[in-house]
């Protein structure tokens, strides 16, 4: 968190109005209003326009395809202010413009003093000589990206990109909003963060603050580096404190303005973990600027003291190095996910849903969330949440799947971008990564300009990449290591011995079965993943009843996936995936709850492939796993584990389990079954490990009880050599201390299509927000559906005569509530009072 004083910073946030705007030789399209309309600042034009009625939901049904002119216009934001009599006197007074969303260009009383077409660069101007007493007026006019994007593609050449117009990696603006192969097609435009009005004598113009950990943990320094800006005495003073995070002041010290650098020493610091590995302390720093007994500034930050380094070391007995986050000594196995923004139109995120989102995260056992190159910089309190729950963040810089130029000006505006998003992060415990891009080396492989055999002097962003950015990090963030591009490390983008890989092999390329994720597994395995559609909640939110079919035209625009022509494919490869598993569905509601638990299951293949493979010190053969995607931007079929109305689907559940500090991993090849426990905990513990073997009908062929010590923070395999399981019974590994369970294995006959899987016959009762599910017969994939709602747990496989109770987050009437699993057990409503053997809910 970073918090600066208020002072004479004054917002202007209200009374503006937005009107579209003539181009020349276009008359407006006849959608447009003709006249000015009340404007939210910050805000986008098409948050007005839906908020008036104007617009229809561009997320509802086929409306997307509705709303495309308005990204396609140009519009004028104007209002008229009055200055204060203070600002007016002040020495300094400047207009600050965090962020103009995207081609911009900034009038005070009828003169431009700005133009900016970079959507991530904050802008200030010293506006002193431009205002005046009483009425003044700020006019922006936004003109449209795409005729900008597609005239600097005249001039200098059409790029290969994949998804979205070509156009757009010419213009510095969200790249996600010219459409994805996850999300529509909206071309934003607007003052999307804080304008501000700055009166001033003096201030803190730029302020580092880096809290650094000896190698021995037992020291650590706070370094502080203050640029001040205005008109400075000789007698200002910059004044330094550092609070403990019990509140105790740990250190402090002041020294002029003029020559604002010092360092403090922490003895013995409170060390900051990512999550499972300890405690989140939380140092707090305060820089104030004072005149005598007047404070000219104040900023407030949040530090804390870790120490970390990316250990790129040999694998024992393998080729390669590892690719290893090493915090406190303590090297990380980064189970995880990638984040894109919450939302097209960002200004509907609030800082409760960016929390809620990221506790979601955490509480499925996350430890890395990985901020994609694609989207935005997010905004503070995403980071502010990552510290607090030790959610480690990978950051890409803002360049995705495309030949990016690298001319004067292109560089010049990407320098700042990337001096600005450094600055506002750097001293945030969470961030531990800053990278280049998103498969930019890949996409130069593909046409021949990178990787074997390829041409790098026709792949000239790697002035970007491996020139202009890590000399921004090296000179503004040294302590955090950067790395040029998510994939990359290798003699090419898809090496697995060395760096980071994204493991698309399932799915898209060649559509491997899900089984196989281990054949594709990289030192780091940074993307990956398989898609399944949302909630039947989140259907009904852009559908209607005759929408809600497979097939139909709704359905499918709600899905973006497309191959590598650009043409829509995802339903095609998800029916390829469903088949694989399962008869065709009888309804659309069985459909839905199959293929999300094909998504589920291929989660499970590929955490098992690769945690399996975290072995110990010295032989790291995968050290992180960073699944395709957490969340939703809008309501879709994706490879999202979490849908746009914030509702878990199963593959979130399948993740929090393999993921679990202590967590029992197996699989079958036949009658054979292999097993390991891993564990990333940071002292051995003792364990039982109880083996229990099922008849689909429900018959116990085998029960097996023994002990392990689980190895700190490694692998340490079982033997179950002497084990044979046939292939069509249920095996059931699950791991205890005590007699509290801390995880299972479920080994069910593959594929399920090829056995007869009787009705497990569950039996359900909800009693307040407490719902008990029993079950007859080995149960496959027991889902709560329960509206909005989220169960404290889900996704169950389920032994015979097993009662679990789960925790629902609200009240609901039973007639919202449907309880499923494979082999026809459906529980609803009007499933009570059925015939013999019918599952009931009470």
């Amino acid at each position: 968190m970073t918090h600066v004083s208020p002072g004479h910073l004054v917002p202007l946030h209200t009374g503006w109005t937005v009107q579209a705007v003539s181009q020349v030789g276009q008359p407006l399209p006849h959608q447009a209003p003709r006249m000015p309309l009340a404007a939210t600042v910050p805000g986008t034009v098409h948050q007005d326009l839906l908020q008036q009625g104007l617009i229809p939901d561009p997320y509802l049904g086929l409306n997307e395809l509705e709303v495309q002119w308005v990204g396609n216009t140009a519009w004028r934001y104007t209002l008229d202010f009055k200055p204060t009599p203070d600002q007016l006197a002040a020495p300094h007074l400047d207009l600050c413009l965090d962020g103009l969303d995207t081609l911009c260009t900034v009038a005070l009383n009828g003169q431009v003093i700005l133009r900016s077409d970079n959507m991530f660069v904050p802008w200030r101007v010293d506006v002193r000589g431009h205002i005046r007493p009483g009425t003044n007026t700020l006019t922006l006019h936004f003109d449209p990206v795409l005729p900008h994007g597609h005239a600097l593609e005249a001039e200098h050449g059409r790029r290969a990109v994949w998804n979205g117009d070509a156009s757009r990696v010419y213009v510095r603006k969200a790249q996600y909003h010219y459409g994805w192969d996850w999300g529509p097609t909206l071309l934003t435009v607007g003052p999307w963060q804080d304008i501000r009005l700055h009166a001033y004598a003096a201030r803190l113009d730029g302020v580092r603050t880096a809290l650094t950990v000896s190698d021995t943990l037992d020291h650590a320094t706070l370094t502080v580096d203050v640029t001040a800006a205005g008109t400075l005495e000789a007698d200002d003073l910059v004044v330094v404190e550092l609070r403990a995070p019990d509140g105790r002041v740990a250190a402090r010290t002041s020294m002029p303005a003029q020559s604002a650098h010092t360092t403090l020493d922490v003895p013995s610091p409170e060390l900051w973990w990512p999550r499972t590995y300890g405690a989140q302390r939380l140092y707090t720093a305060t820089m104030t600027l004072e005149r005598g007994r007047t404070v000219l500034e104040h900023v407030e930050r949040r530090l804390g003291a870790r120490h970390l380094r990316l250990a790129q070391e040999p694998v024992a007995g393998e080729s390669g190095t590892s690719f290893t986050f090493v915090v406190n000594g303590v090297p990380v196995f980064a189970g995880g996910v990638n984040w894109i923004p919450e939302d097209l139109l960002l200004n509907r995120v609030t800082p409760a849903q960016y929390r809620d989102r990221l506790e979601q995260a955490a509480d499925g056992n996350m430890v890395m969330i990985r901020v994609w190159g694609g989207g935005i910089y997010e905004p503070d309190t995403f980071y502010d949440s990552c510290d607090d729950l030790g959610l480690l963040v990978w950051q890409d810089f803002l360049f995705g799947c495309g030949m990016y130029p690298a001319h004067p000006p292109f560089l010049d505006s990407v320098r700042r971008e990337a001096e600005a998003a450094v600055t506002r992060l750097r001293h945030h415990a969470s961030v531990v990564l800053w990278c280049g891009n998103n498969e930019d080396y890949q996409i130069a492989e593909s046409v021949g300009a990178s990787g074997p055999g390829g041409d790098t002097s026709k792949f000239d962003a790697l002035a970007i990449y491996e020139h202009l950015l890590p000399e921004v990090v090296l000179a503004l963030n040294p302590e955090v290591p950067y790395w040029p591009g998510s994939p990359s490390g290798g003699v090419a983008s898809h090496d697995h011995t060395v760096g980071d890989k994204h493991t698309w092999e399932v799915w898209h390329v060649n559509m491997a079965p899900h089984r196989d994720y281990g054949l594709y597994e990289g030192r780091f395995v940074s993307e990956f993943g398989l898609q399944s559609p949302s909630s039947m909640y989140n259907i009904a939110t852009y559908s209607r009843p005759e929408d809600r079919h497979a097939h139909s035209r709704v359905f499918e625009h709600h899905n973006k996936a497309k191959d590598p022509q650009g043409r829509p494919d995802g339903q095609r490869r998800l029916a390829v995936y469903h088949s694989d598993a399962f008869h065709p569905a009888a309804t659309f509601e069985d459909y839905v709850y199959q293929t999300r638990l094909v998504q589920a299951e291929a989660m499970v293949s590929a955490y098992r492939a690769y945690r399996g493979r975290w072995g110990q010190d010295g032989a790291r053969g995968v050290s992180g796993a960073l699944v395709w995607q957490l969340n939703d931007c809008w309501p879709a079929t994706s490879w999202a584990i979490i849908d746009s109305s914030g509702l878990p689907k199963p593959a979130y559940h399948s993740i929090k389990r393999e993921l679990a500090p202590l967590a029992v991993q197996a699989r079958r090849s036949g009658d054979t079954l292999s097993a390991w426990v891993v564990s990333s905990e940071l002292q051995d513990h003792v364990l039982e490990v109880r083996l229990d073997v099922y008849r689909l009908g429900g018959e116990q062929v085998m029960a097996h009880h023994f002990t392990v010590r689980a190895a700190a923070n490694a692998v340490t395999l079982l033997d179950l050599a002497a084990m044979s399981v046939p292939a069509d019974q249920v095996a059931f590994l699950r791991l205890f201390t005590a007699d509290h369970e801390l995880s299972r294995a479920a080994l069910w006959p593959e594929p399920l299509k090829h056995h007869e899987v009787p009705d497990p016959v569950l039996w359900v009762r909800l009693d307040g927000r407490r719902l008990s599910i029993e079950t007859t017969r080995p149960a496959r994939g027991v889902w709560i559906e329960a509206a909005a709602l989220r169960p404290s747990d889900n996704h169950l496989d389920l032994l015979p005569g097993e009662r679990v109770i789960v925790t629902l987050s609200g009240d609901i009437d039973p007639t919202d509530i449907c309880v499923r699993a494979v082999g026809g057990g459906v529980v609803c409503a009007d499933a009570v009072g059925g015939g013999t053997g019918a599952p009931r809910l009470t």
